[in-house]
């Protein structure tokens, strides 16, 4: 079922245009991966998905159910290096004077099941970047939302590490609707449901169907990647 509709957008930044023509369905319950080089804006699309202010000229629409809640996760993690990693977990129902036993419990549990159960209480700068965004993911999830954007949200990380917490966030967002962007093949291809390649231009997106691709979806990726 599809969840968000996006049509005809185009983001111009200087008067100088990204892309424009764009048109994108996102399914309800689907991991939706953009790929793309540097600069064709992955980025900007994303930003305009989540409704920020930016000095980027969008024109074009994107349309959902107005009860949809969405989460960020950006690619820096966005934690404050000074609070622990509960308080972080917890930080916006603090803000909303929400904050309970409830709460405090559920951010427990969640920070269980990203594997930080021994580390609740350190300071978010004594952390790992690989913890890090462990934090971040339980952050995202402690917020419940109904959309989750990722702002290649692994690619600083090792490749073992990487690894790990896209298998970790996979099983973790089940039927959540995800669309995360990036520049690598390997992570579009062990996260999607569906994936489509980014391009600046009038012509910015093309569907990649991997499931289809028995014989070697990462080398036709790369090869598409580079047209």
């Amino acid at each position: 079922m599809s969840l968000i509709q996006i049509q005809n957008l185009a983001i111009a930044f200087k008067e100088q245009y990204l892309f424009q023509n764009l048109n994108l369905t996102l399914e309800s319950g689907k991991n939706t991966v953009l790929l793309g080089r540097s600069g064709v804006g992955k980025s900007s699309l994303l930003r305009a998905i989540a409704g920020f202010r930016t000095n980027e000229r969008i024109t074009g629409e994107i349309s959902y159910p107005s009860h949809l809640r969405f989460a960020y996760l950006p690619q820096n993690y966005s934690l404050y290096p000074w609070l622990s990693v509960l308080d972080n977990v917890q930080l916006a129902a603090h803000l909303r004077h929400q904050k309970t036993y409830q709460t405090t419990q559920k951010a427990k549990q969640l920070l269980n099941s990203v594997g930080l159960e021994e580390h609740i209480h350190k300071k978010v700068f004594r952390l790992s970047g690989g913890q890090r965004q462990r934090v971040a993911l339980a952050r995202i999830l402690m917020q419940d939302a109904d959309v989750v954007l990722m702002d290649e949200p692994f690619s600083a990380l090792d490749e073992v590490t990487k690894i790990q917490l896209l298998q970790l966030s996979q099983s973790l967002l089940i039927n959540k609707t995800v669309l995360m962007i990036t520049h690598s093949p390997s992570e579009a291809l062990s996260f999607a449901d569906q994936i489509y390649i980014l391009r600046s231009g009038k012509q910015p997106l093309e569907h990649f169907p991997h499931k289809d691709n028995t014989e070697n979806p990462y080398a036709s990726l790369i090869k598409k990647l580079a047209e």
